[in-house]
């Protein structure tokens, strides 16, 4: 008696294996933290393809780990398309939010750019932050002398900033984190409120080294 052939295995395509790979690194990363580290090894095992082929189609670690922040974006992302014609202040405060209920994607972008990564984005749609912040300009939502692209990249790092640390922030002051996100965003809103006014835009031309003495309290980027 002649024993049954095995169906043979479909061979995967090169965007089905890619996919797979991110998948997986998705599903570790959520398992793990992206503080635990990515074996790559593990991730091929878990997308049940050779080792090998992370090189292969990824080129390095940090290129897999770049996929998969961009490929954890877009799936954010998707249909969204109207936030780029809201208000700047809208747009800031939805992309805090984004960030407060995705601190691992933050740190792992994060990491990618300490880890010396030349290839990341911070700014990946760039083109299409720069016409909606004309637009801000030219219908009064930001005003006329504002930097529209200096307020949209130091907002943006001070919720880069908050977002990895706000777990040592809550430790430190004692403040339940649920509270203390509440507490950031209203002082986030107010902190959009003076760049969309124009607020203290005069008085802050003017400081200059004797600023600190006045009242400063001269601190680094931890203080």
């Amino acid at each position: 008696m002649t024993e049954a052939r095995q169906p043979r295995r479909r061979r995967r395509s090169r965007q089905e294996t890619e996919a797979d790979l991110l998948a997986a690194a998705r599903r570790l990363l959520e398992r793990d933290g992206v503080l635990a580290g990515v074996n790559l090894r593990e991730i091929a095992a878990e997308a049940g393809v050779n080792h090998g082929q992370i090189y292969q189609y990824f080129g390095s670690r940090q290129a897999l780990l770049r996929a998969a922040a961009a490929d954890l974006v877009e799936r954010e992302t998707a249909g969204q398309d109207g936030h780029w014609d809201r208000p700047f202040a809208e747009r800031r405060r939805a992309m805090f939010e984004r960030r407060l209920n995705s601190p691992d994607l933050v740190k792992l972008e994060a990491l990618l750019a300490l880890d010396g990564d030349e290839e990341l984005s911070a700014l990946p749609r760039f083109d299409r932050t720069r016409r909606s912040l004309e637009r801000d300009q030219a219908r009064g939502d930001l005003p006329a002398d504002a930097d529209p692209i200096a307020a949209h990249v130091m907002t943006g790092a001070a919720q880069i900033g908050y977002i990895v640390f706000r777990e040592i922030y809550a430790r430190d002051t004692g403040i339940p984190l649920d509270e203390l996100d509440e507490r950031a965003a209203r002082v986030f809103d107010a902190m959009v409120a003076g760049i969309v006014d124009g607020a203290g835009a005069e008085s802050g031309a003017g400081a200059g080294p004797d600023s600190a003495a006045d009242g400063g309290d001269g601190g680094g980027s931890s203080a």
